[in-house]
């Protein structure tokens, strides 16, 4: 069983969905462990929050930094509850642009492995105890492909397929795993967005959504309910409507935005 006040490990804290989740689990009463690499950021959310709170500023993708914030964490307080990856970056890039291939490398490596480097360390230990939950937060991007979005998009098909894939291996070891995929999130990531954005949340209104989805023991949500509707009638388009749609929409910029 979940503890009334959980033990949670976030990443991407310092902004966005990370930054209103966490605080909406101290508002629960919840002790957190908050990963980002901004670490003023990281520090002025834990002054503020009013609960137990260690603070990791690092990236995502240094897989020792992740391993050692797992042993500080756990010799603290024990195995966590609930660790969620919502560390992410997003872009516009083309693919004919020599000097986006760095960027490509950049959204896959943060958005796809350093989710797999965030949940490695906490594996084992939840094994043993036979408890936990593993959050990835995805997105409805990963449904189709975005034009000018390729890295991003693939990223989070990528992620989408990765988490079923480990839902499915750890599915008797008493560890969930849990699939989310927002819509539009008013966070930095979206705040150049040269587009409509329907059906867009605030990024707390997204973390309440986000967190009663995990209290319920969905596997897999598309928030908010009206983008899953959306978001199932994009898959069911025939690729020639569906490229006639897209071809001439806005892209998103050519520059890096963090969740």
């Amino acid at each position: 069983m979940e503890r009334e006040k959980p033990l949670v490990i976030i990443s991407g804290a310092s902004s966005g969905i990370g930054q209103a989740l966490a605080e909406r689990y101290a508002a629960q009463g919840a002790t957190l462990g908050l990963i980002a690499r901004r670490e003023p950021e990281l520090q002025r959310l834990a002054a503020r929050l009013g609960v137990p709170t260690r603070i990791y500023p690092l990236d995502v993708r240094d897989a020792a930094a992740l391993a050692a914030v797992a042993d500080d964490f756990m010799s603290c307080h024990g195995c966590p509850d609930i660790v969620i990856a919502s560390a992410g970056v997003s872009l516009g890039t083309l693919t004919e642009c020599h000097e986006d291939l760095a960027a490509f490398q950049d959204v896959i490596d943060i958005n796809v492995v350093g989710v797999a480097k965030t949940f490695q360390p906490f594996i084992a230990s939840m094994r043993k105890h036979r408890h936990g939950k593993l959050v990835g937060i995805a997105s409805v991007a990963g449904y189709r492909g975005l034009p000018g979005a390729e890295a991003y998009s693939a990223s989070k098909a990528a992620l989408i397929s990765y988490l079923e894939s480990l839902r499915v291996e750890l599915a008797r070891t008493g560890i969930k795993v849990v699939t989310i995929c927002p819509g539009y999130v008013a966070t930095p990531m979206t705040a150049g967005n040269p587009y409509p954005m329907p059906f867009l949340m605030s990024a707390d209104a997204a973390a309440g959504k986000i967190i009663a989805a995990i209290a319920r023991g969905k596997s897999y949500a598309v928030i908010p309910w009206q983008m899953a509707i959306v978001a199932r009638m994009l898959r069911m388009v025939p690729n020639r409507l569906y490229d006639w749609l897209f071809a001439n929409a806005p892209r998103k910029p050519r520059r890096r935005s963090e969740r």
